[in-house]
């Protein structure tokens, strides 16, 4: 069956374009030329590269380049898409040309197009509005894409992240409140060790998720410093006077978002450090993310032949062969997540480290790497909460009988009988099976009222030397 087509001309030459689609010649070879994943820009990026094409425009106007009904065109075509039209009129591969040239062209494409039609104008005559000439007006995707690269960024932290993060600590204090007066054995090298309270070490996770969004936090600061107005080489060639300004106070408005000019203009082009730091900030997010869902699994091993001190809320059947197998899968997924971050920090890295002179041309695949660890993090801190944390419940008896046989209970011995005699304490009490209370008692090492207070598990869970 026939598709009508239109004709396009760029620098390459002629293409046959689809009559009904929005984007251009250059998106078809974008197209043709990189059928390589499937995968396609994060919303929330076009989002960041709309606001950027309709902030210059206005920026333009005010600085008397760009024709008011011209203007007024790429702004209502920009709202239009923003509010949810023509959403699939972006195919461009996320490995695509170097930079993200096709992508730039992609959205001044699309939106050239509308705009033209908003005029009483045909898709593809590109007048009076060019994608280049007039979309693009002072700008290149070199200032453009890494622009839209920090403007997503920070969205997708400040609307995501950090409140899926907030949610996922505060359920982590929460239990640890809950389990504050539950006794237990910690455990150091996985052997016993001293008596610690379950809700400590809850309250410690919760803690250092808090500690890893403030590092977060910090990091992307440097996000929000734009090279916007640099256009080619950061030298700002072709921007209009007082451009750079009016540009990048308007995406202020139009994000919410608090952005500062770069303090230059060449270093915001050439390196693109913000994105690594931030990532990196991701990946020490995620490192503490698995510690402690591979915690919440061993606590939570058994229930009949692992430490059970704490039970899971089922979320589905755990094995098509054992029935009645419940593993605890929520917390695996976060653990795929929060690997698949740390890959994403480690493509961050080669790319970051791969800029050459003037521009590097890997932000493609930065952006790409970087949209997809904050979204996947987002939502899997999300269920973790939800759907594991908030349900967890615990097996006090379990945790008492832990804290009371623990070898770990003769450290409390040290500070009366000496290091080499509690060593020996233990290791009779573990020998014949005895708890190290009935070894005390048996060898007549200390009086019963002085064993009652140094021998008390609960006492032992904060600073001092029991009994004294």
């Amino acid at each position: 069956m026939s598709v009508d087509t239109r004709v396009e001309k760029d620098s390459l030459g002629s293409h046959a374009i689809p009559a009904s689609v929005y984007y251009g010649i250059q998106t078809v070879r974008a197209i043709e030329n990189f059928p390589v994943s499937g995968l396609r820009a994060h919303p929330r990026f076009i989002d960041s590269y709309l606001f950027i094409k309709k902030a210059a425009a206005i920026a333009n106007e005010k600085a008397g380049e760009l024709a008011p009904a011209s203007a007024k065109a790429i702004v209502r075509a920009c709202d239009e898409i923003l509010a949810g039209s023509l959403r699939d009129q972006f195919p461009v591969d996320v490995f695509q040309m170097g930079a993200g040239t096709a992508f730039n062209m992609n959205v001044n494409e699309v939106v050239a197009n509308r705009a033209n039609e908003i005029l009483g104008a045909a898709k593809g005559a590109y007048s009076p509005v060019h994608p280049n000439d007039h979309v693009n007006m002072g700008q290149s995707t070199n200032d453009t894409f890494p622009t839209a690269m920090r403007l997503c960024g920070l969205l997708l932290l400040k609307e995501n992240l950090h409140p899926s993060l907030q949610i996922l600590e505060g359920a982590l204090l929460k239990k640890g409140k809950e389990f504050d007066g539950i006794l237990k054995s910690a455990r150091t090298h996985l052997q016993d060790a001293v008596p610690i309270r379950l809700g400590q070490e809850f309250t410690a996770y919760g803690e250092a998720l808090k500690k890893s969004r403030a590092f977060l936090l910090a990091a992307e600061k440097s996000l929000a410093e734009l090279g916007m107005g640099g256009s080619a080489a950061g030298t700002g060639l072709n921007t209009a006077r007082g451009y750079r300004e009016a540009v990048i106070k308007e995406l202020e408005k139009l994000t919410g978002l608090k952005l500062v000019p770069a303090t230059d203009m060449r270093e915001a082009m050439q390196s693109q450090r913000p994105v690594a730091e931030v990532s990196a900030a991701l990946r020490n997010l995620s490192l503490e993310i698995i510690r402690i869902a591979n915690d919440l699994r061993l606590l939570s091993s058994g229930p009949t032949t692992g430490l059970a001190e704490i039970a899971l809320p089922a979320t589905a059947p755990g094995s098509s062969i054992m029935p009645g197998k419940v593993n605890p899968s929520i917390l695996e997924m976060v653990n795929m997540v929060a690997f698949q971050a740390v890959g994403c920090d480690t493509a961050i890295a080669m790319a970051v480290q791969a800029g050459q002179l003037e521009l590097n041309v890997m932000m493609p695949v930065m952006v790409f790497n970087l949209n997809f660890a904050i979204t996947i993090l987002a939502n899997a801190c999300k269920i973790l909460s939800e759907k594991c944390v908030t349900g967890i419940t615990v097996n006090a008896e379990r945790c008492r009988h832990y804290a009371e046989t623990s070898m770990g209970l003769a450290t409390a011995l040290n500070a009366f009988i000496g290091y080499a005699k509690a060593a020996e304490v233990a290791k009779e009490a573990h020998a014949s099976g005895k708890t190290i209370v009935q070894v005390i008692r048996e060898r007549k090492i200390l009086p019963e009222d002085e064993i009652r207070k140094i021998m008390d598990p609960a006492k032992m869970t904060e600073p001092g030397i029991p009994g004294k």
